[in-house]
């Protein structure tokens, strides 16, 4: 139990109370069903590795994790395939660019990491299953163990995301003519837009941040190894490398 845990909670609602009142911005519309999203929805939690969570606001309000998915698929294709052979699909580089451009590595014709969706597509490539279904359920079963609980995908939004992804489509057949995916592109966009469409709510992506930050790699709520210590150590010290930082990519 941490000592101070009385004034985490404390900061944490004050730092809601200050805030809740702010309604810059709009709602995502590139994906039609994402602009169904009630813009008043706010939440704060914080997780600890040992499990103690601080909350307020509307933090049990479910949403898809969106591009949040992308570390996870991440370390999940560098635990099935090893550091080299996904080094061979995906970069490490900030890219200086918007998320969703379309655009390679000159040099490697790879996406320079996999936090653009150039490289979260040929994750998704890497870590896909036999079937579609097998893909889908085996990221929602991995993340079930960071977050604590049963987690779905929400099938709206998944219909959206296939419906009008055709840039992310573009991205895809860029890198099938560079072999960076292999010729199943509709397989790989279905794996891809399933991950997005993963239904989260704060406390869960709080638990999960904290199963990435828990240097014995286990789950906060599960004491459940999840992933391999390494691996994160590896991959967070190369997206540290850079001058610029990840906060580029």
């Amino acid at each position: 139990m941490m000592p101070d845990a009385l004034n985490i909670q404390d900061i944490v609602e004050v730092t809601y109370e200050k805030f809740s009142d702010v309604h810059d911005g709009e709602v995502a519309t590139y994906i039609p069903e994402l602009g169904k999203v009630d813009p008043n929805d706010f939440a704060i939690c914080v997780a600890a590795v040992d499990g103690q969570v601080f909350s307020a606001g509307d933090w049990n309000k479910e949403f898809t994790i969106q591009s949040v998915c992308k570390p996870f698929a991440y370390q999940m294709a560098l635990e099935e395939l090893g550091r080299e052979r996904t080094l061979m699909h995906v970069g490490v580089e900030p890219s200086g660019e918007a998320f969703n451009s379309i655009e390679l590595d000159p040099l490697t014709k790879r996406p320079f990491n996999p936090m653009v969706n150039a490289g979260a597509i040929a994750v998704a490539s890497l870590i896909k299953k036999d079937s579609q279904a097998a893909g889908a359920r085996a990221f929602v079963e991995r993340m079930q163990l960071a977050a604590g609980r049963k987690l779905k995908i929400d099938a709206s939004v998944l219909a959206s995301e296939s419906a009008t992804g055709n840039r992310n489509r573009a991205i895809a057949y860029l890198m099938l003519n560079f072999g960076i995916i292999d010729d199943d592109v509709s397989h790989t966009l279905h794996q891809y837009f399933s991950q997005c469409s993963l239904l989260v709510n704060c406390r869960d992506l709080a638990l999960m941040a904290a199963t990435l930050a828990c240097w014995r790699s286990c789950s906060p709520v599960a004491s459940t190894i999840m992933l391999e210590n390494g691996l994160i150590e590896w991959a967070c010290r190369r997206r540290a490398a850079s001058a610029e930082g990840c906060w580029r990519w």
